[in-house]
């Protein structure tokens, strides 16, 4: 009967690979770089304003702390001159993160432009801009980067060396634990030392790459910024940079432990002593990866936003738990296609430890999706509450996948019990004389390279003379020596891993595993640079365009409502003004404009308001035409506070017409 084989490593691989970079690559080109986890929450003057004279400073309010540096705000008049004095000045108050530049004296009238660029609390950079106008609007030259801030080539190796430094933490962390928990003897495996030691170069690789990224990621986004000493130095200055350099010397201690892991460790034969060092491996081991895990921790989401100080160390504790169970899931892998001999024993006891960290990870994880999610709305209506879904069902595959991995442990039990440690044949030794045997059982001996061995020239054999024959081999001879021994080895793990039809169910299992978890991981990178919902509807009910503007006591409302009256020219905005955006009487100012931004003179535009909750209005204003594109009406009282409903009427011509409306909240 013919037994199933398994894939082949080196093509299960390359798939892996393959389908690690697409799916990476498609999440990482649908991440929006500009949505980060500060939000632009107010402004003053606000978006679209025009003020009677010119103030004296910009100020902006946003959803959480920011780092601001000198260039973070910049003013740029109509013609594109800075219009700012390059003075950032601190304005927050308590729980208000405000920040502001000075202006100018003798600013003309005008449209002046905007422009802010920031790093949120959670290392992310942020950025926008936003118009208002002195005395009346006008056109404007000021040409702002399409480029959104950390995107762009830099943004795009950034997202991939985030990606690569957890999928290296996972693989250090977690070959460590395997070997430490569940398979002893697999630290004198080299494969298992390759696996490992490839996740440290790894994740040391990736943090220096940030490191040198981080200036031109967070600032000009240009690829050759990442030799500018001087930006790598004011990086080293920030909690990003920090961070980053703490995990580099961290990776120093976790380079000693992996040292003493396959050096001493791997050598030791005394169990009392072997124990003992286990024990010192695991408790430094711990110290060290928790370390690691908290430069993540301390400069990321879990070090903003709600209950930072709970949160940091369950962040740390899912972080070790990933690590531990992909980590582990991989080296498994590694152990199941080039070591066969390990034992179902190593296997079972991987099982619990996965289970425990199933566990740990639920349990963080329902704690951090309500710190980052906040509501039912934000888990669907949210671009970070539909990943965080897409990998809640990875995860529920992936454990499915590994019950069917377990089952197949136990059909292993069954089958092929484990082989004693003093009968297992080290890799790099060969039978030489049963090297025939195998290459005649497997239809190897090609060309007659299995006979080749009896020939007279046999380094050791006696001549017909009875003299012994050279010492030294042709190099012709040597290279077809090495052929043959690394065909007979070859075919000799093939036999043994293909043998048993549990152990290949089991391998292939696993194998699907590690492919759902590569997907995981990438969906899990993507999430980290990805806005949280909270954060998000906050932001809308604050300052979004999607769910009304909120006045702000003593400051004008403003907004922008988009029109299409069907006609000849009947495509614009309306820029609506009501100053001071309070009870009592207020000041409304509205400006017609082109797509292109110029004025549109229309025939008549109306505006009614309605305050629905206490049944008062609709109030109609009927505002006088001042020039061309702008109209406006003193005295419009709104007896009440409470959340008006603005309805604006549009006339282009005799014929075409359409209302638009906008609600507002008055304090």
């Amino acid at each position: 009967m013919t037994t199933p084989t398994a894939p082949r490593l080196g093509t299960a691989l390359a798939r892996l690979l393959v389908l690690a970079a697409a799916l990476l690559g498609a999440l990482l080109a649908g991440a929006a770089p500009a949505s980060a986890h500060a939000a632009l929450t107010g402004s003053d003057p606000q978006d679209g304003a025009v003020v009677a004279t010119a103030p004296k400073e910009v100020g902006l309010t946003f959803s959480e702390q920011v780092a601001m540096s000198a260039d973070s705000i910049r003013v740029l008049d109509p013609s594109g001159r800075r219009a700012d004095t390059g003075e950032i000045i601190d304005l927050c108050s308590g729980a208000v993160v405000k920040y502001g530049v000075a202006l100018r004296a003798g600013l003309p009238d005008g449209t002046y432009t905007v422009a802010w660029q920031t790093v949120s609390a959670d290392s992310h950079p942020i950025a926008g801009a936003f118009t208002f106008s002195i005395g009346a609007p006008s056109a404007t030259s000021v040409a702002l980067p399409e480029q959104a801030a950390g995107g762009g080539v830099v943004g795009a190796l950034y997202g991939i060396a985030r990606y690569l430094s957890y999928a290296g933490f996972a693989v250090l962390v977690g070959g460590g634990a395997f070997v430490l928990l569940c398979w002893p003897r697999g630290a004198g495996v080299r494969p298992v030392q390759q696996t490992v030691v490839r996740g440290w170069l790894t994740l040391t690789g990736a943090t220096l790459v940030m490191l040198l990224l981080r200036g031109p990621y967070t600032g000009s986004g240009k690829l050759a910024d990442v030799f500018d000493l001087a930006g790598l130095q004011a990086v080293l200055q920030t909690k990003t940079g920090a961070a980053l350099t703490s995990r580099l010397l961290l990776l120093g201690a976790a380079a000693l432990f992996v040292a003493v892991l396959f050096g001493a460790y791997a050598r030791r034969t005394d169990p009392k002593e072997r124990k003992d060092l286990a024990f010192g491996l695991g408790l430094g081991g711990t110290v060290v990866a928790a370390g690691i895990a908290g430069t993540w921790a301390l400069a990321e989401h879990a070090s903003t936003g709600i209950q930072p100080g709970i949160a940091m160390p369950v962040d740390i504790l899912h972080l070790l738990a990933v690590a531990t169970w992909l980590g582990g899931l991989t080296t498994l892998l590694v152990a199941l296609y080039r070591a066969p001999s390990v034992e179902r024993a190593a296997v079972e006891r991987f099982s619990r430890v996965a289970f425990v960290s199933v566990a740990v990870l639920v349990a963080t994880g329902i704690y951090q999706s309500w710190r980052q999610v906040g509501s039912w709305s934000a888990l669907t209506g949210t671009r970070y509450g539909q990943l965080l879904l897409v990998k809640i069902g990875l995860m529920a595959v992936l454990v499915g996948i590994a019950w069917i991995s377990r089952r197949w442990t136990q059909r292993l039990a069954e089958r092929t019990p484990a082989l004693p440690e003093s009968e297992v044949e080290p890799e790099s030794e060969s039978d030489p004389e049963g090297a025939e045997k195998d290459l005649e059982d497997e239809g190897l001996e090609d060309e007659g390279l299995a006979d080749q061995d009896s020939g007279d020239d046999r380094p050791g054999d006696a001549g017909a003379d009875g003299e012994d024959a050279p010492e030294e081999i042709a190099p012709e001879r040597a290279a077809q020596l090495a052929r043959q021994r690394a065909a007979v080895a070859t075919a000799r793990r093939k036999k043994a891993r293909d043998a048993d039809p549990e152990r290949t169910g089991l391998r292939r299992s696993v194998l699907t595993e590690a492919a759902v978890a590569v997907v995981l991981l990438a969906v899990t990178t993507v999430l980290t640079s990805t806005e949280p919902g909270r954060t998000e509807e906050e932001a809308a009910r604050t300052g979004g365009t999607t769910a009304g503007s909120t006045a702000v006591p003593d400051r004008p409302v403003d907004f922008r409502l988009p029109f299409d009256t069907g006609g000849v020219d009947g495509k614009g905005v309306v820029r609506l003004s009501l100053d001071p955006g309070r009870t009592g009487a207020n000041a409304l100012h509205l400006f017609v404009e082109r797509p292109n931004g110029k004025p549109l003179d229309v025939p008549e535009i109306k505006v009614n308001l309605t305050l629905e909750e206490k049944g008062v209005g609709p109030l109609p204003v009927a505002p006088d035409r001042i020039q061309t594109g702008h109209w406006s009406a003193s005295g419009v009282q709104l007896p009440l506070p409470g959340e008006w409903r603005i309805q604006v009427t549009v006339r282009t011509s005799e014929i075409d017409q359409t209302t638009i409306e906008k609600n507002v909240k008055i304090g």
